[in-house]
């Protein structure tokens, strides 16, 4: 790899707003010197609205590829001239690249938790029961793929028509809960923004979650919150979110580069770092 960028780097990056606080840069650049290739990850913020001619200009300039974040996730699906199975399912793109003469869209979010489940706690979701705190797009995601796995998911959320639609991606191993399922249940996912700021409500009552049941907070900054802290000082084994970003940037980089991504090394960059703003991915 060169010692810096040079007009033969290739370019990839992350689009959203804000972007600021994101930690993919900080990722893909890891992996990129472990693997000894010219290429840098930077943040483009892109405002609502400006999708469009973002995804031109990739095109444009020749840019590799771009993680997709808030609040532009759907509108990429819709705007991408093709799409994986699973992004096609969601309705939600959150990794972009050139593919011929269009723009390829997939969705790592539920492929990534599923990685950092099995590494971070060796947890199979295969015949397990699994509550679902949430129905926007990140709670998609997650039910998409533990049901893959041969999962129960169990979807708790304020709005039942929103929760309905999440459940249904589990097809009939899906099913609109109340809070009390928890108590049955092996997996507990918060995938609201409820603990990225102060005063926010719990997502779940952390009474509810068994003692030997595994908890997971998408929320990565702050760490722990306030959910995750009352678990864990009750023994309850509790993940923030920080590993589904890694192993679902380490899928984008795949994607990208046609290279297995270097995850060990993209742990490293991140779990000693400086904490970020508030945010998921």
């Amino acid at each position: 790899m060169t010692a810096g960028p040079s007009a033969a780097t290739a370019v990839v990056g992350v689009i959203g707003d804000p972007v600021a606080h994101s930690l993919s840069p900080r990722l893909h650049n890891a992996a990129f010197r472990a693997l000894g290739i010219d290429w840098v990850s930077v943040g483009f913020p892109v405002a609502a609205g400006s999708l469009a001619p973002a995804l031109s200009g990739m095109a444009a300039l020749g840019i590799r590829g771009l993680s997709v974040t808030m609040p532009h996730k759907s509108e990429a699906a819709r705007l991408v001239s093709a799409r994986t199975p699973i992004a096609e399912l969601l309705g939600a793109v959150n990794c972009v690249w050139p593919d011929g003469g269009g723009i390829r869209g997939d969705n790592t979010d539920g492929a990534g938790l599923l990685a950092a489940l099995a590494r971070q706690a060796g947890f199979d979701p295969a015949g397990r029961r699994c509550l679902v705190v949430g129905a926007g797009g990140a709670a998609r995601a997650v039910v998409a793929a533990l049901a893959g796995e041969g999962a129960e998911v169990v979807v708790v959320n304020r709005s039942p028509e929103p929760a309905a639609r999440a459940a249904a991606l589990a097809g009939a191993d899906g099913r609109v809960g109340v809070p009390g399922d928890a108590a049955t249940a092996d997996l507990v996912v918060n995938a609201t923004p409820l603990g990225m700021r102060p005063g926010d409500a719990l997502p779940l009552e952390p009474g509810l979650v068994p003692d030997g049941a595994l908890a997971v907070d998408l929320i990565y900054h702050p760490s722990p919150t306030p959910w995750l802290g009352a678990l864990r000082s009750r023994g309850v084994e509790a993940l923030d979110g920080l590993g589904m970003l890694v192993h679902q940037a380490a899928l984008q980089i795949e994607r990208w580069t046609g290279l297995a991504a270097p995850v060990d090394a993209m742990w490293r960059a991140v779990v000693d770092a400086p904490g970020p703003g508030p945010g998921r991915h």
